[in-house]
């Protein structure tokens, strides 16, 4: 019997439907990685399926990229189909500051669905805050000014668990943050990199379903690793892009507990 401890080798072994509403930029990414990692991924977004696929999930994973009206919809349906039965529901509101309307939609979506885990920038921290967005385009170039302090200000605000993603993340329920260092500098290159990480937060909370700051915690881990060890043998981002997939498929429970005492600490 597998420990809770064991969240890798739950997924290999119990292959969680991970349903995504993803975006045209990097939805075959989301969906090779959650393969990699041992899920099934679906990526469907139909507004008339989207009860039926989404009561059969694992968790749902729901991205605003590349947005119009359907999508929102079918989120909207999705996520309020996996309330209703208990399922986690992950949220990437991808450039949620790049514009009013993208602004709008966001928080309708959250005023009719409870995500578990919400995974932003520190600009999307922003803009859910309030505080307007130093974004360009769906990318962030604001220096963080105290990450820790916003990423538990929007738990707080959102009633869910954040990831706070960055070159050090940041995962916080509003009562106990994280701070978990490493990973690569190179990622900036690789396209679809948080949306990604949204999928495994997806994935590990599949198989830790009452347990989102666990679940976020081993996903930013998970995803540091696989950029550690992928940049050792990347000259460039296309054989980068590669070897995330070729690390995610290799590492173990065993890698995740040996880094956890170095990389993740109690954020301040």
């Amino acid at each position: 019997m597998m420990a809770a401890c064991d969240p890798l080798a739950r997924i290999r072994a119990q292959h969680p439907l991970i349903h995504c509403i993803s975006n045209i930029v990097t939805a075959n990414d989301c969906a090779n990685l959650a393969l990699a990692v041992g899920a099934s991924p679906m990526m469907a977004q139909a507004p008339a399926e989207m009860e039926q696929i989404a009561s059969r999930a694992g968790a749902v994973v729901l991205n605003t990229g590349t947005p119009d009206e359907d999508k929102f919809t079918a989120a909207r349906l999705a996520g309020a189909a996996a309330n209703r039965r208990g399922i986690p529901v992950v949220l990437d509101p991808v450039g949620v500051g790049a514009s009013d309307w993208r602004l709008e939609r966001v928080s309708a979506l959250l005023n009719a669905v409870h995500p578990a885990i919400v995974r932003v920038n520190y600009g999307e921290a922003a803009a859910l805050l309030g505080f307007g967005a130093d974004e360009h385009g769906v990318d962030s170039f604001a220096l963080p000014e105290n990450p820790a302090a916003r990423a538990a200000a929007l738990a707080v605000r959102l009633n869910s668990t954040v990831l706070l993603s960055g070159e050090d993340d940041w995962v916080s329920d509003g009562e106990r943050t994280l701070r978990v260092s490493g990973g690569s500098a190179k990622m900036r290159m690789v396209t679809g990199a948080g949306c990604m990480l949204s999928v495994l937060c997806g994935a590990f909370a599949a198989v830790q379903p009452q347990a989102p700051f666990e679940a976020a915690q081993n996903a930013s881990l998970f995803w540091k690793l696989c950029a550690a060890r992928a940049e050792k043998d990347a000259p460039g981002p296309g054989t980068l892009r590669a070897k995330l997939m070729d690390c995610a498929a290799l590492l173990t429970d065993r890698d995740l507990c040996e880094a956890r005492g170095t990389s993740v600490r109690e954020g301040q």
